[in-house]
């Protein structure tokens, strides 16, 4: 799969998990997780490239307890290190 592809199912993965994701350009401020009055967001600096942006998506769902229940790619799940949930 593509960093592109992956970036899409990371994605995705992001909104099933209940991420509100916004794609804006954020003038070199990092982009991210984070909790807003009990509302998940996930910031994406457009001025990153493909692969930077999967990392920062990444990064946050790394960390996030619902991930691993949501069904995605095996190879977007190796990257996360997550196991499929039972």
């Amino acid at each position: 799969m593509h960093t592109v592809d992956l970036l899409q199912e990371a994605l995705r993965v992001a909104e099933e998990a209940g991420y509100k994701v916004r794609q804006e350009w954020l003038g070199g401020a990092p982009g991210g997780g984070c909790e807003i009055r009990g509302r998940k967001w996930l910031f994406l600096n457009l001025d990153l490239g493909p692969a930077e942006q999967l990392e920062e998506v990444l990064s946050t769902l790394k960390r996030d307890p619902l991930v691993p229940s949501v069904r995605m790619a095996e190879q977007l799940r190796g990257l996360l290190r997550v196991r499929k949930s039972a």
